[in-house]
Formats: structure tokens, sequence, C-alpha cells
């Protein structure tokens, strides 16, 4: 088949390589955001996407609004038979979605109905899941509600971060993508609706989403702390200036410390939190590079009582 990629960050690009190494189908063209800053210069920078299908000499689309006259027109005159959709970021038109014969097929990183959004693996983690996986499914008006081509499985390990989780899924999901193009290329595979139960919503984590409520059990901060991590990342405050988590541990033999309560030892620092105290493995204080909490500790020379987030 004859395809037209639409993706953006780097989490599509195994997806992208697997459809440029097909002997299948020919990746004509790819779509992507525009070009945004990035950077301390706030230099203009293409998507990872899109440098990857300069570098293979494939055409590169990038409408400001996938609804713009010129992008349909020039999509049209592609003519593209599937188009196959991996983090595009942007919402598709009717009139788009009606030009290739075989539709846009996205590649969705949760077990679909749940977690239908943009932020379904974070979700995921914060939720506890303890399997999750990947489908595609055939876009439709709705939010991620069309028929479901295939899945495959990932179990969420107990130390996973969002983004430990989602380069496997981004691999493992390359493959399914690659696999659902071939079956729809052959007629043997059909697209099967969503069930109408077990449907959850996955909408984006916020920075003031990822504040630590040191109230909350530590199983709750240590989830919150992992979904964030790498975006937007956890933070909390100290002294009146934010501090970012990058890693907790909990430490089910400290239940002696208020919620927010700082502890120093030689080793370690505790918080107490709203069940048993967490170790803060990891922090990036504003301004600075991230450390071990120990030794982010150990400079701030925390006094007797001091508080997270108080």
């Amino acid at each position: 088949m004859r395809l037209v990629f639409a993706g953006t960050p780097e989490v599509a690009l195994p997806a992208l390589d697997a459809l440029i190494a097909s002997d299948r189908h020919e990746v004509v063209a790819v779509v992507t955001r525009p070009d945004a800053p990035a950077g301390r210069g706030r230099r203009l920078v293409a998507s990872p996407v899109a440098e990857r299908a300069a570098e293979a000499g494939i055409e590169v689309l990038k409408p400001a609004r996938p609804r713009e006259p010129e992008f349909l027109e020039r999509l049209r005159e592609i003519a593209p038979d599937c188009c196959p959709v991996v983090a595009y970021g942007a919402l598709l038109p009717k009139a788009a979605l009606e030009i290739p014969a075989h539709g846009w097929v996205n590649l969705h990183f949760s077990l679909l109905p749940a977690w239908r959004g943009a932020a379904p693996v974070q979700h995921a983690v914060l939720a506890g899941d303890e399997v999750t996986g990947a489908s595609t499914f055939l876009i439709e008006e709705g939010l991620d509600s069309g028929p479901v081509y295939g899945v495959v499985t990932e179990d969420v390990r107990p130390t996973d971060t969002s983004g430990d989780l989602l380069t496997r899924l981004a691999l493992a999901g390359a493959g399914l993508l690659a696999a659902t193009m071939d079956g729809i290329e052959d007629g043997t595979l059909r697209a099967e609706p969503q069930p109408a139960e077990g449907v959850s919503l996955a909408p984006k984590i916020n920075v003031e989403d990822a504040e630590i409520d040191w109230a909350a059990p530590a199983l709750r901060v240590d989830r919150l702390v992992r979904a964030c991590t790498p975006a937007p990342g956890a933070w909390t405050t100290f002294r009146g200036e934010r501090l970012k988590v990058n890693a907790v541990t909990p430490a089910t033999d400290r239940t002696d410390l208020a919620p927010g309560e700082l502890a120093v030892t030689k080793k370690d620092v505790y918080v107490g939190t709203g069940s048993h105290a967490v170790r803060l493995s990891w922090v990036r204080p504003q301004g600075k590079r991230p450390m071990a909490g120990a030794d982010w500790a150990r400079g701030v020379r925390i006094a007797q009582g001091e508080l997270l987030g108080g």
C-alpha cells in the first residue's frame, strides 16, 4: 500500500522505521506538527518524525491545522491507500479521514477501550495497572472510539516510569502497526467494535496535576512520581522554591514522620506521607541538575521538623 505516516515525537520513530523497512508498503509522505521552538535560544526545530523522513528522502507535510485546504488538496494528490498514525498531536477532520481508501489507523498505547485520550501510559502507571499494551484502531470522529484491528500486551513493572513503559510499548507497537498494515492490504484483518464496558479516560497530565500531596499514601506518591517521569515531572516545594522529585523508594520501616516531614540519616533522606515514609532517591532543585536525594539534603542542611510542600 501507499502510506502517508502521521506522527510527531520520538516515540513514533520505531513505527515509522518499521514501515519504511517494509517490503510490502511504501511510505510516500509523512504528516507532522510544524517546527517548534526549543532550547535556550528558542530556535525553531523540526519534529523527530520530520527529521527522520527528511533523512530517508520522504516528503514532509507540516500543516498548522490538518483542515487547511492546501494540505487536504496535497493529500488527495498523493492518494494514499492508508494513513498510519502514532502520536500525531492534532485532531483530524472528517475531510481528511475520508481521503485514504482504508482510512487512518492509529497506534494507541493502551488496551482499548481502557485509557482513551492523550496520556494513556501515564494513567496506567498512576492507576497501578499490572498489564497494559497497545492497540491499532480505525480513527473515527470520536475520541479513540473506533473499531480495533489488533493488540499487544505489556506487563507494567513495579519500578516502571512512564518513560520506561512507553519505550517498550513503542517498540512492540511498531511491529503491531506493521502487521496491521499487512492484514489490511491482504484482506485478512477486520476491525472489531470496541466493547461498551471498560471505558476509561486518560486526559493530559499538566504541571499542576503533578504536584505531590504528601498526605496521600506512600503508594500513591510513588505512582505519581513514576507516572510523571520524564514529563511533566512530579514536584513539591521546599523553603518556597519548587523541587522536582525524580524518584522515590517506599520505606515501610519508617512510620514516625508526619506528611511532608523530612528526616535525614547518613545515607538517606526520608519524607513522611499519609502512610509510611518514602526515601527521596533523586531530586532536581530549581535551576540545578538532578542529584541524589541525600546529596541535596546535606547541601541544604535540613533542620529538624522541616517540611516539603508546607
